[in-house]
């Protein structure tokens, strides 16, 4: 079940989905999205100082698996202590576990920085031996695995991977599963035992403008949650660029509708080309993606 305002300190801080990375999304308007990131590290470090807890992350620390010298150092700099990872796919080379010694995590996790969950990584499916992966804390089985599984509404058509209700039915060995992969945040609980998508830390994508990161806080003695809401700054997620793209494509399937009725055989391709944007005032912009896929194909 999930609890709110409890006073006593939590055993565990649960997270995901931090996908740490040197770029800005296309969607942020922020300038220094790296300090986004950081800020919102230092506030998982200061919540993990006054609950004296470790930190378990459910996979995708970084958002690509070979991160930067500088986003490692970055790393090395900002992450919670006692902080407790799987692999998740895109902490993976072609999301291959038998590549993760090539990888970012690897290093953070060799160097002692971070410490590798006895947890399910990116791969790992319910026909595998799920008990394997299992350990506790105040006498709780706790699963963390990077997989796929949604509540209420399902992620897109047609959607095979397990509803988060389904993988509590199936498995009745865990007190705690914590899972990872799936951007949004919920909690699924079923007969005293609770599934947490804690989702991501910070907003990447346009369909996240309204999104409020956050992370749980998990008590052993009660098996309960508690979330707590991750500070963002509002105005700058946009969709000015899907709404940019859309507009050029619509120019250019018109552009291409009317070639097709007002092409002359007599006419050299050229002519042909410059006599139609004469004529329709084709904005000079789509003259130029179309001139550049031409070059690009002869």
């Amino acid at each position: 079940m999930e609890r709110t305002k409890l006073k006593q300190t939590a055993d565990a801080i649960l997270t995901a989905d931090w996908h740490l990375r040197e770029d800005t999304p296309i969607c942020r308007t922020d300038i220094d999205f790296l300090n986004t990131q950081i800020k919102k590290m230092q506030f998982i470090r200061n919540l993990q100082a006054k609950h004296n807890c470790i930190v378990i992350h459910a996979g995708d620390l970084f958002h690509h698996w070979k991160p930067s010298p500088f986003l490692l150092t970055q790393a090395f700099r900002w992450l919670p202590e006692e902080f407790y990872t799987v692999y998740g796919n895109h902490d993976l080379p072609q999301h291959n576990k038998a590549l993760a010694e090539k990888t970012g995590l690897n290093t953070l996790i060799s160097a002692g920085r971070i410490k590798q969950l006895k947890g399910a990584d990116w791969g790992v499916t319910l026909n595998d031996d799920l008990t394997q992966y299992m350990f506790e804390i105040g006498g709780r089985k706790i699963l963390v695995w990077h997989i796929l599984t949604w509540k209420d509404n399902t992620p897109w058509p047609g959607c095979q991977d397990p509803i988060a209700k389904e993988l509590l039915k199936k498995l009745p060995q865990f007190d705690l599963i914590v899972t990872g992969h799936l951007h949004t945040s919920f909690v699924e609980t079923l007969q005293g035992r609770v599934l947490v998508n804690p989702g991501p830390i910070t907003r990447q994508t346009a369909d996240q403008e309204f999104f409020e990161p956050k992370v749980f806080l998990w008590y052993a003695k009660y098996n309960s949650v508690e979330a707590v809401s991750i500070p963002i700054k509002k105005g700058v997620v946009t969709r000015e660029h899907i709404e940019n793209s859309e507009e050029r494509d619509s120019r250019i399937r018109a552009f291409v509708e009317r070639l097709n009725s007002e092409w002359e055989v007599g006419l050299s391709f050229e002519a042909n080309l410059e006599r139609f944007r004469k004529e329709n005032n084709v904005r000079s912009s789509v003259m130029k993606i179309v001139l550049a896929a031409i070059d690009k194909e002869m």
